[in-house]
């Protein structure tokens, strides 16, 4: 499909083809070993590098995992208040996927920055991209992928602070960019609705533990990504559930322990007050600890509740907006 260039010219910040009376440049911007003129190996490149293909399967069911909106976006700045490190990544199933305290953001390729390769390879159905009617279906993937990921530089860059951290921190963007340059060139980024772009860009950050825990069943995977490196890590993060049992269980059983241990004192007289005190002491041990297990389980199965009683709200308005849009058209 034909659709319009994101940005004017003169608002690009890259320019593919400097010198007029130079030849144009055969390779692909920042990756010369990428040939612009060979549009099979081109195309299958693009694809690699703009399409998420994992975050497209589960996108159908991205709403029960986050917030149903793409302008659900934190600033690169507002990023390190929640003190998450930004790490680069070129994987595009990773863009915008955070876990703890780390958040993996894609760069913006140079040759998205340039108005010259949308008019010739993106925007236009004379691009050699398009080829057959398989082709033609991966080459709007590539479009939709495209513009999505232009869009979230709309909303990871709102301030002058963010674009410097973009630039020379985390090396996002070229640091040789200005931020009227760069609110020049986003101008229009607002204006890209959800119907352009790929349906993982309907959605803003993900949490890749979610990712992970509903791989199983919508990818047939084990996990959507494995960043524990170690079998160490891995199995760390089961220490503190398994300990926390052990430690309710041991206490449980010690409390039993002391309450059939006291029974023997009521033979002597003399030792019935310790009876008393040693069995209204472990029963109210066992149940403090009942009240206490009882009261994590609930709150937990509260939080869930609480998130599907969210997505199903947030699933319903926009169905209704969906419907109220098809009926205006």
């Amino acid at each position: 499909m034909s659709i319009p260039v994101p940005f004017i010219q003169e608002s690009e910040l890259y320019k593919l083809h400097t010198n007029p009376e130079e030849n144009p440049p055969l390779t692909l911007p920042g990756h010369p070993r990428v040939s612009l003129q060979d549009a099979g190996p081109l195309r299958s490149f693009l694809y690699r590098e703009l399409w998420a293909v994992d975050l497209e399967r589960m996108a159908p069911h991205l709403w029960i995992m986050s917030t149903q909106s793409s302008t659900n976006i934190t600033p690169l700045h507002q990023q390190k208040v929640k003190g998450r490190e930004i790490i680069v990544t070129e994987d595009p199933r990773l863009h915008l996927v955070w876990i703890d305290n780390r958040i993996f953001i894609k760069p913006l390729p140079r040759y998205l920055l340039s108005h010259e390769f949308w008019s010739e390879y993106l925007s236009t159905e004379q691009s050699i991209l398009r080829g057959n009617v398989h082709e033609k279906k991966t080459f709007t993937e590539i479009q939709t992928s495209a513009l999505g990921l232009l869009r979230t530089y709309y909303f990871l860059i709102r301030y002058e602070s963010d674009l410097r951290i973009a630039c020379e921190n985390s090396r996002l963007l070229p640091s040789s960019i200005s931020w009227p340059k760069f609110c020049a060139f986003s101008e229009a980024f607002s204006r890209i609705h959800d119907d352009a772009v790929s349906e993982r860009y309907h959605y803003g950050e993900l949490r890749l533990t979610r990712l992970n825990l509903y791989a199983k069943p919508l990818l047939g995977k084990f996990q959507y990504e494995r960043i524990q490196g170690q079998y160490s890590a891995f199995f760390a993060r089961f220490y503190g559930p398994l300990l926390f049992i052990f430690g309710v269980l041991s206490i449980i059983l010690n409390a039993l322990q002391v309450e059939l241990g006291v029974e023997g004192l009521l033979t002597t007289m003399q030792w019935q007050f310790l009876w008393y005190t040693c069995r209204w002491f472990a029963m109210i041990t066992l149940i403090c600890m009942c009240f206490l297990t009882l009261g994590l389980v609930s709150l937990l199965a509260g939080m869930i509740v609480d998130e599907w009683v969210f997505a199903l709200k947030e699933r319903r308005k926009k169905r209704k907006s969906w419907r109220q849009r098809d009926s205006n058209a």
